[in-house]
């Protein structure tokens, strides 16, 4: 269907409870093999969690839907093992420009930092990440991914889920403990219980078109108000992978999405815009419209909504794929903990309540980019176009030209989960932080922060000489890692070198961590499984670790 991709297409299985096996119940079921929902299905396989994944599709997207990924994206595809092969593939890039009226008036940069293991942010057609996703999980023995299995059925239970499925050999039922759904914005199972979604459409259509072609444009994000090539409306180019270029063109609320799409019409479009020397190929086209939406709860019971199944952003961000990703990462490793025993089911209204938070800072923001991108009255249009007008000369009117605030993590700062600080520090680290990363060495060999947590708890002590920490000491922070949920210590030296037996020591070989971090002799911080900051204190102290550890896993009082 496409010239510069080959869409694979996925062996169809017969479930075993079709072949005599009965109904059966399964840990955790996962509706939707899209990014989130393998997301978390690879990221639940991964710590021993049996897990079904149903999809009613045997390939990947079509079309390059979701194209941009962002830094703390990257490194949650890092630790389910695909960040490599995405950021092999995909367009590195961290530089945005904006336009208007073919003067550039704008420029920002994603990441302004050195020494992060992972770009600002790359583009990657959508089908490129899912086949990995599925390479990956189809690695996991403890991981059924079942292509054309179709739910057509759902029925909520006090101890967990009841599914009916369609398949080409017929219809079975099957059990589930845990419930996530991630099958998109028209989400069935959504549906199916009667669940809304509230919030705002946008009375305007923008036309998306690939575009294959080699241009020698810079790998960067630019985006054009009132350019002269398309007059009155907003264009943004993208480069993908494979020499692919997304285009997005703004057409109007009252534009016919059937007319629009036409060949005859696109390609005069493009043609105006990149000059009639340039020569392309149209890849994929479509039209659409864009809404800013949520549900009220993420969680109903053993059904947990993530991903566009949950709440729905304008592209202008790339806050869809991202922020769903980010909701997988958040839920998993509660889900695991309550599912063992060592956590209260209370532990998942968190996921709620933090991925709401997450979800509504999103929708603002979209919400505030598209308002800025289509306004809606002649007056609005004067203000905006005045604001452009003053932006190349003038800095403060910068900070008010929006042509898509860029998707971050979310600063949780507010969770019930954090203990909060008891002392002074001098950085943004604070407890509902997601970590920054750094260089680090551990026995002579060259790595990143980043890569060594996540995942699970763990306590990082800053020390001057790791050989310098007295027994008692250390044999309290070894036995943080001996109690129902572990928290592995590790030491984070400038020096390096051997600490004593049973810890880990990482050298901070650029500063980065003391810089960061804002770490002295006896600086602790408590990370989260996701890699969020839980608590941080100014000396190591191991009831104060092992209280803010109950507190994480939603066991204070």
């Amino acid at each position: 269907m496409l010239r510069t991709y080959d869409y694979p297409k996925y062996e169809y299985r017969q479930p075993p409870e079709l072949s005599g096996g009965g109904t059966r119940k399964h840990p955790v079921v996962v509706v939707g093999a899209g990014p989130v929902g393998l997301t978390a299905a690879i990221d639940l396989a991964q710590t021993g969690v049996s897990v079904v994944v149903l999809d009613d599709d045997d390939t990947v997207s079509v079309g390059s839907r979701g194209v941009c990924y962002a830094k703390r994206t990257l490194e949650i595809l890092d630790r389910i093992g695909v960040g490599d092969a995405c950021v092999a593939r995909g367009v590195s890039w961290n530089v945005g420009r904006t336009f208007f009226r073919g003067a550039e008036v704008y420029e920002f940069k994603l990441l302004s930092q050195p020494d992060h293991k992972r770009p600002g942010m790359i583009n990657l057609q959508q089908y490129y990440l899912e086949e990995y996703q599925v390479r990956r999980a189809l690695q996991l023995a403890n991981l059924d991914l079942r292509f054309r299995n179709k739910v057509t059925a759902t029925a909520p239970r006090d101890d967990g889920v009841a599914l009916e499925v369609e398949t080409p050999d017929g219809r079975y039922t099957l059990q589930a403990d845990w419930l996530i759904v991630a099958d998109g914005a028209r989400s069935s199972i959504r549906r199916m219980l009667n669940l809304e979604v509230e919030g705002k459409v946008f009375t305007d259509r923008f036309l998306i078109a690939d575009v294959l072609m080699k241009a020698d444009y810079p790998t960067e994000r630019w985006f054009w108000f009132d350019p002269p090539f398309h007059p009155g409306q907003s264009v943004l180019l993208h480069r993908q992978a494979d020499n692919v270029w997304r285009i997005d063109f703004q057409l109007g609320w009252q534009a016919d999405p059937e007319t629009e799409r036409k060949p005859e019409n696109v390609l005069p479009r493009i043609q105006a815009m990149l000059g009639a020397d340039r020569k392309f190929e149209l890849e994929w086209v479509s039209v659409y419209t864009f809404q800013c939406r949520r549900m009220a709860k993420f969680r109903h019971g053993r059904v947990l909504f993530a991903g566009d199944a949950a709440h729905q952003v304008s592209p202008f961000g790339a806050r869809g794929a991202n922020s769903g990703i980010q909701d997988a990462d958040n839920l998993c490793w509660k889900l695991k903990l309550v599912m063992d025993g060592l956590a209260p089911d209370a532990l998942l209204d968190t996921y709620d309540e933090e991925r709401s938070f997450a979800a509504d800072e999103n929708i603002l923001n979209s919400t505030r980019s598209t308002d800025f991108i289509t306004p809606k009255s002649r007056t609005s249009t004067i203000l905006r176009n005045a604001v452009l007008g003053l932006a190349r000369d003038h800095g403060f009117a910068r900070t008010l030209v929006n042509s898509g605030r860029l998707s971050v993590p979310s600063f949780l700062t507010e969770s019930r989960l954090n203990t909060p600080d008891v002392a002074a520090f001098g950085c943004d680290l604070v407890p509902g932080a997601p970590m920054d990363d750094a260089p680090v060495e551990e026995e002579g060999k060259h790595g990143w922060l980043l890569d060594r947590v996540g995942n699970r708890f763990m306590a990082l002590v800053f020390v001057d000489d790791p050989g310098a920490v007295g027994p008692a000491e250390a044999r309290a922070m070894v036995a943080l890692a001996e109690a129902p949920v572990p928290v592995e210590a590790a030491l984070v030296s400038p020096r390096g070198g051997a600490g004593p037996q049973g810890l880990r020591v990482w050298r901070d070989s650029a500063g980065r961590y003391a810089e960061r971090y804002d770490a002295r002799a006896g600086t602790t911080y408590l990370i989260r499984p996701d890699q969020h900051v839980a608590a941080r204190w100014r000396a190591f102290d191991a009831q104060s670790v092992r209280a803010a550890l109950a507190r994480a896993i939603g066991n204070s009082e």
